[in-house]
């Protein structure tokens, strides 16, 4: 027998000898088709090269086994899985290509020699269709296989004729079958029992050979192409000789792991349970591993259906603990060597399985219990209560879908009118009470439109650039339908890579561009009504309009400096909580491309100690260079784990939880682990550098940390340095000696100071310009002088030095310096007021005010010119 990954490597490894450039998937959610949930078919990596808009690879010509989900709009096998032998919510599309280089002739011949000579197909079990009119087709398969005409069939239908879309690449098919035996029911392609299980097809092989136009007329592709599919698990099924893709290797293990688990068997009634485990447990894998995650609206919901289906599966099956999540290890050795995002992807998997079963199982015994009670008096045939169902989906959080599914199963279903009707009147009633609340009237249009649109769906986690769809335009307030260049707008789309600021986090920049060439550059990206990404900016080329398609590209050397100071907050903020104590709280942040701002609580501000300390903290967790890593959580078991969530964030049913490096006690846990719903760096040493800038305060008991990461912490080092050898040169010392030096001279300018003031102060007393005696007023000593060039901070030490000398008195000095005019006087055993006397002579300057206490006051007064005058006041107040 010929396992799944031997077949897989056998097909790459065959048509990469035969000039193909073996591809790699592509992730499953598609980064060049906006109009598609997931993707679904092979062809889908390279449909902008199939229509141009991509150069294709050299030699032009490709192979590739692509990840496929085929779980919402119009591909959607959900509900047939687990019930029949070939149906999938994921599936392995084997494909090769060619880009304008071979057709027809060597694409039927590659697919020939390789079931009946690689693969060793008996070719009398084996029959082909062509499109009715393709008689080229028909020719080759007749001269490269020897059919005769009864084993070429020709089918008139458009099962047989492919087109991309209404407009563009089309062709005829060629489908190759293979027919299990006449054991099982069901006739060849185009008979009256097609639809039996037989005969099966195996490959299909397009001819991209016309161009279809608006007016339906067809004309001829320049360069016809080449792209063909064939599914690997119903190839494998042929190869080991069975006819249920179920019963292939990579399932039987699957299975036989979920048996294990729940001590069940995959027979009777309990093997459809244990097949939509297995199914259903791929899909769920490779889409987390691709950065979906599950949520109430777009991939994020049919994730969370297909997780829930599993989920109510393995309930069914009696498991008493959650199971998906077990299940993940097998999952990886099977398929992990082919895929190795999914052994990347290992850790968040299972903890987002085993998260989200938790929730689910509290939701579902509580739903059951309800929809029990609801439902008891129902008959086969009847319809549960559109309003019930919608009780059970809006209190207790019960999905409308797993309603469904429960009654199908008694054959009573859902008035879906009914369940519609009640959500539309809960978000009318919601509409007026947002209008109500106080909002300005202009914002009014950010929650029409979220009622219209939905939420973006934000693919920036993991994708620099995607493409999407135009689904509203903003200018001026008001919704239009179109836009002209040199118009500014904000602009919305189905999916982004673009971050709109939230979170601390600023918005990201970048440019837009559309097919048809328009070029719209984004300065800035802001999230509205909680769920809208506006990206906002100016149409610099071209004119667009609403349905328009473009491709989306973030300026991503600025996203990676935002990822690195965003990182780096959460590590400063744990530093913190170190150095300073548990009691510092984060209360705001500002997240930019050039530095990073953090606010928090502590009541003194930091030594340099303290900041060095802390600084010192975060580079040792930037140069461990471990993996950052995100898992999804309730919020409260997160914050029950030791995560600390940041200040100002709401929070929804599921929070990412960020962990950062390793502990630096020496224990297994992560030094930083927070909530946080913003772009984060992927390894700590991302973050290069950092770098603390400034400490200060804000607020009162409110701090803020600056700091730098990357090259700009390195800038403000150098520059730092650079100002230390500026410094020290004029010294002629090294910097290491620069501070002693500094202390030096500090102290002998401390010391000429010092020497200064005493020399200005002797030479005021000597007779500069003021009194030169101590005279006697009404009995009463009386030293009175008008000192010039003496500041107003030296008069104090002056006049109680000349009172101390003076004994018993009165001591008045008046200070002129720059204009300027200070008073103070001193009092001694005499029966005078020294406050009345400052009074005095600040009034005579033209001041007000001056006071003190009856034995010394001081005073000022704007201007000196009147410094004598002010001297005879004090002299006649005595």
């Amino acid at each position: 027998m010929t396992s799944v990954n031997e077949i897989r490597k056998a097909f790459l490894d065959y048509f990469g000898a035969n000039g193909h450039n073996i591809t790699a998937s592509s992730p499953l959610v598609p980064q060049n088709d906006p109009t598609l949930m997931f993707t679904n078919a092979g062809m889908v990596p390279f449909k902008n090269i199939f229509t141009g808009q991509e150069t294709p690879p050299n030699p032009p010509r490709a192979t590739s086994s692509q990840k496929c989900v085929r779980a919402g709009g119009k591909h959607n096998d959900l509900d047939n899985v687990g019930y029949t032998a070939r149906h999938h919510t994921f599936f392995e599309m084997l494909g090769n290509f060619s880009f304008g280089d071979y057709f027809k002739d060597d694409a039927i011949k590659f697919a020939w020699e390789l079931i009946t000579k690689e693969f060793g197909l008996n070719k009398d079990k084996l029959l082909v269709t062509v499109y009715h009119t393709d008689d080229e087709a028909a020719a080759i398969w007749k001269k490269v296989a020897g059919f005769s005409d009864d084993r070429i069939i020709r089918i008139p239908t458009s099962d047989n004729f492919w087109s991309m879309g209404d407009t563009g690449p089309c062709g005829p098919c060629s489908e190759i079958f293979y027919d299990h035996g006449e054991h099982i029911w069901g006739g060849p392609p185009g008979s009256a029992e097609e639809d039996g299980d037989r005969f099966i097809e195996i490959w299909n092989l397009v001819f991209m050979q016309f161009e279809k136009h608006a007016d339906g007329s067809q004309t001829n592709l320049p360069k016809p192409s080449i792209d063909t599919g064939m599914g690997l698990e119903r190839i494998s099924a042929v190869l080991q000789g069975v006819h249920d893709n179920y019963d292939i290797d990579l399932f039987k293990t699957l299975i036989k792991a979920s048996e294990d688990l729940t001590a069940t068997k995959a027979i009777g009634a309990q093997q459809p349970s244990h097949r939509v485990i297995a199914d259903h447990l791929r899909a769920s894998s490779f889409l987390i591993a691709d950065g979906v995650t599950p949520s109430n609206e777009g991939r994020g919901y049919v994730l969370r259906r297909i997780m829930r289906r599993a989920m109510r599966h393995a309930h069914i099956l009696g498991a008493k603990e959650p199971l998906l999540y077990r299940l993940v290890p097998t999952l990886v050795n099977e398929m992990g060597n082919a895929y190795p995002e999914l052994r990347r992807a290992e850790a968040f998997i299972t903890a987002t399985l085993e998260q989200e079963e938790t929730r689910f199982r509290r939701t579902l015994g509580r739903g059951l219990a309800l929809l029990d009670d609801a439902s008891k008096d129902l008959q086969k045939g009847d319809a549960l209560k559109g309003e019930t169902a919608f009780n059970l989906y809006d209190t207790y959080g019960f999905p409308v879908d797993l309603t469904q599914d429960v009654l199908r199963a008694r054959g009573i279903g859902v008035d879906m009118d009914g369940f519609n009707a009640s959500m539309a009147k809960q978000k009318e009633e919601a509409r007026k009470n947002w209008a109500g609340s106080g909002q300005s009237a202009t914002e009014t249009i950010w929650f029409n439109l979220f009622d219209e649109l939905g939420s973006s769906e934000f693919l920036g986690y993991n994708a620099n650039e995607a493409s999407a769809n135009l689904t509203a335009i903003v200018t001026g307030g008001a919704k239009t339908d179109a836009l002209k260049a040199g118009e500014k707008a904000e602009l919305i789309f189905n999916q982004t890579p673009f971050y709109g600021e939230s979170g601390g986090q600023i918005g990201d920049k970048g440019e837009i561009v559309f097919d048809n060439g328009a070029v719209f550059v984004v300065e800035d990206t802001q999230k509205r009504a909680g769920g809208l990404f506006c990206h906002i900016g100016t149409l610099q080329t071209g004119e667009i309009k609403t349905g328009d398609s473009a491709q989306l590209k973030i300026d991503i050397k600025r996203r990676n400096k935002i990822r690195a100071n965003h990182s780096a907050t959460h590590l400063l903020h744990k530093a913190l909580h170190q150095v300073l104590g548990a009691h510092v709280a984060q209360k705001g942040s500002m997240v930019g491309d050039d530095r990073l701002r953090f606010d928090f609580a502590h009541g003194a501000s930091m030594t340099r100690d303290e900041i060095d300390r802390a600084d010192a903290l975060v580079n040792e967790v930037v140069r461990q260079n471990t993996e950052i890593t995100t898992k999804l959580m309730t919020p409260e078991d997160a914050i029950n784990e030791g995560a600390m969530a940041l200040f100002g964030e709401k929070y929804g049913d599921e929070v990412r939880v960020l962990s950062m490096g390793n502990d630096l006690d020496g224990n297994k846990k992560a030094y930083s682990v927070e909530l946080c719903g913003g772009t984060h760096a992927f390894r700590t040493g991302d973050i290069g550098a950092f770098a603390i800038v400034s400490e200060g305060a804000v607020a009162a008991g409110i701090r803020r940390i600056e700091a730098m990461t990357g090259e700009a912490a390195i800038e403000y080092l150098k520059s730092q340095s650079a100002l230390a050898r500026a410094a020290a040169e004029p010294l002629k010392a090294p910097i290491q000696e620069l501070p002693a030096k500094v202390d030096a001279l500090l102290a002998d300018k401390k010391r000429l100071e010092k020497e200064l003031a005493e020399a200005r102060q002797k030479l005021a007393l000597g007779g500069g310009g003021g009194a030169s005696a101590i005279e006697e007023i009404n009995g009463i000593k009386v030293d009175a002088r008008v000192l010039d060039g003496i500041g107003a901070k030296d008069l104090r030490p002056m006049v109680n030095d000349a009172m101390a000398k003076l004994g018993t008195g009165v001591v008045a000095y008046i200070a002129k310096a720059d204009g300027k005019a200070a008073v103070a006087v001193a009092v001694n055993g005499a029966a005078v007021n020294a406050v009345d006397l400052v009074k005095a002579a600040v009034a005579a300057m033209g001041g007000q005010g001056g006071g003190g206490k009856p034995d010394f006051a001081q005073g000022g007064a704007p201007s000196d010119e009147n410094a004598d005058a002010a001297l005879a006041a004090i002299k006649a107040g005595i």
